[in-house]
């Protein structure tokens, strides 16, 4: 609509240049046309006066020259008449012209020194006239001055009336002519494209039908092109879901969209399904006067989305935005994602008080400093507990509200933030099938008993059916807390514990990306894109040979000023590199208002400041910071133009950010230098790993990337891609929903 309105724009004002032009053109030449008018006009009457007061103009008495000015005053157009002595003394004078010295005086005095006859417009009463002075000869000698004074105003009266004529006639035409393009556009172009639009469209997401009319005219060989398209797609999502149900048990075959969507079709029937996650998947926002979205960074909204697009169902969240507010139905709801929908998004409202005890304190400076051992002190206040627990209380409110009709229904409740839902779900409805996942490591025994909840925790959780972990070490370190803590049976050889007689199944499900399987092309490095990422260096003013990557939320578990430490060791220990080498640094701010994470986001700026005025010269310097949120696509170019990524997270549940840049290397190059402590260590051997608290070792690390051959580069990429491919967030989905639906 944008290209349209701009389009129409551009014919308009080019219509209107050369309409303007013209008009110029006609207005010139009918002011010189009516002024040449004028003029001769004014002679001619100015001579007939002359004539008839010339002879013997000194022996005429002033009241013979008053009548005859009189005589001729009258007609039309003329303003006035005066007649001058040779000295521009006035004699005689029409009435319509004041009694005081004006232009007429040296218009006069001019005509008698030249004489010959002068004219000059002027402004008089704010009305433009035309003076025109005559000599009076007696005997060969100029004896006075006759001046005629018209009336000039219907010069511009006219001009005037052409610009008004001509602009309304350019306004009809602008409009009589975007009109008709509006209408050829709509019947010949846009009628026609939407049908073949909405016909791909139903192609790619139904399985058949009635088929969408199609239209013909000058679209009718594009028509039938993009009919055969379309055939083609039905026949291969047919073909597609034909194979998955064949292959309805084989979890280890290739998982795709499509399959786990059939899968979804076969294992929930008309069950619904419900995922609670604290952060929303599309945070709205306002663009000047528009709305726009933008997806949020977080390794949850990585896998989950992908998952709900292939399955449906409803996922609830927290809504942080005004905006947010604005674009939901009266029941909060919204079909996500905006430009494709396939999921419905509830959003829950929370209070400043409660965002601030429930996530920014509970959540963020209690359970994840916990959970996260990366030497960050936890802080536990009573008062953010009892907002955590009310907050809880929403959203089990909400969750009750989308499944009151329904039987058996499945909710999938994501993380720390909602340790107490599963209880408060069960006790209303029993019949609920409630998994959760712990997306964060779960630390030792030991470390969790500080937590003054810890019982109310695990108590919560417990009431649920299934819980599942990144890494069986997670599990072992959850049911050693449920062992020491809890009074309750431990189930060893099923990995279950049971509790009040409710039975919890404990099992590792390592989550993953939606690698393409086939489904997409993969990236492959092409000139095209080689163009296009020199280009994104260029604007960043990166011309360096070699070229590393982090991407990263602003948080201190990420290891972000470890990294920029081994970076420092890597340019002192290997000088050769310093001038050649440039490490990118994507931080998406996140938590922002808490005081920790903005100290954090300092420390980390100030410590780059640092370490590039160490090396820094001629416009190059080692680190760039890029401290915003970009989009999958803006990262996925840095992926594919870095030599190495760093991943030197102190300690992290699964770290996807690995698996984003393995999936992003179609071209099968590029390093993978990994922190031990992430859970992506336990499945991607072929990465470099490295303990990140070790400097030395990332220095290493970092070397051992650039000097690595094209040979072992592959040989290691295609191990990893072939892990993350084999194991995607589809199966991870049809695993967890599997076992949630065999309970």
């Amino acid at each position: 609509m944008k290209q349209l309105a701009a389009t129409l724009f551009v014919l308009a004002a080019g219509v209107g240049l050369i309409a303007i032009a013209f008009t110029i053109q006609q207005v010139n030449r009918e002011e010189v046309r009516l002024t040449s008018d004028l003029e001769r006009r004014s002679t001619l009457l100015a001579e007939n006066v002359r004539n008839a007061i010339e002879a013997n103009f000194l022996n005429r008495s002033d009241i013979y020259l008053q009548n005859v000015v009189e005589k001729f005053a009258g007609r039309e157009r003329i303003a006035g008449i005066e007649i001058y002595d040779n000295n521009t003394v006035v004699v005689a004078r029409s009435l319509e012209i004041p009694d005081e010295p004006s232009e007429s005086q040296r218009i006069a005095a001019t005509a008698m020194d030249q004489d010959a006859a002068h004219g000059e417009f002027a402004i008089f009463g704010k009305k433009r006239i035309y003076q025109l002075a005559l000599p009076i000869h007696q005997e060969e000698s100029v004896v006075g001055a006759l001046m005629v004074v018209q009336n000039a105003e219907y010069i511009d009266t006219r001009l005037a009336e052409i610009w008004r004529n001509n602009l309304l006639r350019l306004l009809i035409q602008i409009l009589l002519i975007t009109s008709a393009i509006i209408l050829m556009i709509r019947w010949l172009i846009y009628a026609p494209v939407r049908n073949l639009v909405a016909s791909l469209k139903f192609a790619r997401t139904e399985n058949g039908g009635e088929e969408i009319g199609y239209s013909s005219g000058i679209l009718q060989p594009l028509t039938a092109e993009i009919k055969n398209v379309r055939r083609s797609l039905l026949e291969a999502r047919i073909a597609a879901r034909e194979e998955a149900r064949v292959n309805l048990d084989k979890l280890d075959s290739p998982w795709t969209a499509d399959r786990l969507h059939v899968f979804a079709e076969q294992i929930l029937k008309e069950r619904s399904l419900i995922v609670v996650a604290n952060a929303e998947p599309y945070t709205h926002t306002r663009e000047g006067k528009d709305l726009t979205y933008f997806t949020a960074a977080s390794g949850v909204n990585t896998a989950l989305d992908p998952m709900m697009q292939a399955c449906g169902g409803t996922w609830i969240a927290y809504g942080p935005s005004e905006e947010d507010k604005l674009v939901v139905d009266s029941e909060n709801r919204i079909r996500v994602p905006p430009n494709d929908p396939k999921y419905t998004l509830r959003r829950v409202w929370l209070s400043p008080k409660e965002w601030q005890g429930y996530y920014a304190g509970l959540s963020t400076e209690g359970l994840w400093a916990l959970f996260h051992n990366a030497h960050n002190r936890p802080i536990f206040r009573k008062e953010d507990w009892q907002e955590y627990k009310k907050v809880n209380g929403k959203f089990a409110e909400a969750v009750l509200a989308e499944i009151k009709d329904v039987k058996n229904p499945i909710i999938f409740i994501q993380d720390f933030g909602f340790t107490i839902l599963p209880r408060l779900i069960k006790r209303a409805r029993p019949d609920a099938i409630v998994g959760m996942f712990w997306h964060i490591p779960w630390v030792s025994p030991e470390a969790f008993s500080i937590c003054p909840w810890k019982k109310d925790i695990l108590q919560g959780m417990l009431h649920a059916d299934l819980i599942g972990f990144h890494t069986q070490l997670y599990c072992n370190n959850f049911i050693e807390s449920v062992r020491l803590e809890m009074e309750a049976r431990i189930d060893f050889e099923r990995l279950a514990v049971v509790n009040d007689g409710h039975v919890t199944l404990i099992k590792p499900f390592p989550i993953s990306i939606a690698f393409s399987n086939g489904q997409q092309r993969d990236v492959e490095n092409t000139g095209t894109i080689h163009e296009a990422d020199a280009k994104v260096l260029k604007s960043l003013g990166v011309h360096t040979e070699y070229v590393g990557v982090g991407v990263d939320r602003l948080d201190y578990i990420k290891g972000i000023m470890e990294r920029i430490k081994g970076i420092e060791i890597f340019l002192k220990k290997y000088p050769a590199y310093v001038g050649t080498f440039t490490f990118i640094q994507i931080a998406a701010p996140t938590r922002s208002a808490i005081r920790k994470y903005s100290e954090f986001a300092k420390e980390v700026e100030s410590e780059i400041l640092r370490v590039n005025a160490l090396f820094e010269s001629k416009g190059w310097k080692p680190i760039i910071l890029l401290k915003k949120h970009h989009s999958h696509e803006e990262i996925e170019r840095f992926y594919r133009l870095a030599n190495f990524c760093l991943v030197t997270s102190l300690h992290d549940g699964m770290n996807l950010v690995a698996k984003e840049f393995i999936a992003a290397r179609g071209d099968e190059k590029g390093v993978l230098v990994l922190s031990q402590f992430t859970g992506a260590s336990r499945e991607l051997k072929d990465a470099l790993i490295i303990n990140p608290y070790d400097g030395e070792q990332t220095a290493e690390a970092i070397h051992t990337a650039l000097t690595m051959s094209p040979t072992e580069q592959t040989k290691r990429m295609r191990n990893m891609r072939e892990v993350v491919r084999s194991y995607n967030v589809y199966r991870w989905a049809a695993e967890i929903l599997k076992t949630l639906t065999n309970l």
